[in-house]
């Protein structure tokens, strides 16, 4: 495989036609490489236009969803960020490479351990990993100005919501399988909310994740 030809392919074809169209995005997919962030015997679906499974339940999330979350964030240098789910940490890379630190929390140690090594290798200094259950949020480091849930949540915890500093971002998929939405909640200097649904798409559930009430009759 030609690996270049095949991430000009990628950007081209599943990214660019997903209206991500931030230059500054599109070169960053060029630096940091997605495939050393993929198990070795998956590695060929590096590039491919599909979740990648890693075991215990998570999965690296379609290129095209990762580029559009970056790009709908608009990070600044200074921003600090809490992704929750760090999976292979290739997103925590992205992140990384955009904004001041990174706090991502894996509640599978040995996932975290695997993207602990990967960030090493790619030089990603300013993101810390982190073992623990943070589908309700991650006090440890708060408050953020960003939040990244690359997981699944049936609903938005507000005590995730809470950990924002006032002009805050937070992205993401809540619903149950067959539908779940990227959404993109914003925390007003004032304390009020403002809640954007940006597309429709189905990612595996965090582990722990608070389930949706339901009525019972």
């Amino acid at each position: 495989m030609d690996i270049e030809q095949a991430r000009f392919n990628m950007v081209e074809q599943q990214i660019r036609p997903w209206d991500v169209l931030d230059q500054d995005i599109l070169d960053l997919l060029f630096v940091v490489k997605r495939e050393t962030f993929v198990p070795a015997p998956l590695r060929q679906l590096a590039f491919a236009d599909t979740a990648i499974p890693l075991g215990h339940g998570a999965a690296m999330l379609e290129p095209k969803i990762e580029a559009r979350v970056l790009q709908e964030l608009k990070l600044k240098s200074t921003d600090t960020v809490l992704e929750i789910g760090t999976g292979s940490g290739y997103m925590a890379a992205l992140l990384g490479a955009r904004a001041s630190q990174v706090t991502t929390v894996e509640i599978e140690p040995a996932l975290a351990e695997m993207a602990r090594q990967n960030l090493v290798a790619a030089g990603a200094l300013n993101v810390r990993v982190e073992v623990g259950d943070a589908a309700q949020g991650w006090a440890t480091h708060a408050p953020y100005d960003v939040i990244v849930v690359s997981g699944g949540l049936p609903v938005l915890p507000q005590e995730l919501v809470a950990q924002l500093r006032p002009g805050g971002r937070l992205i993401a998929f809540i619903g149950e399988e067959p539908l779940m939405n990227c959404v993109l909640v914003r925390l007003n200097a004032d304390g009020t909310q403002s809640q954007e649904v940006l597309f429709e798409t189905v990612v595996p559930t965090l582990r722990n994740a608070r389930g949706a009430q339901r009525f019972v009759f």
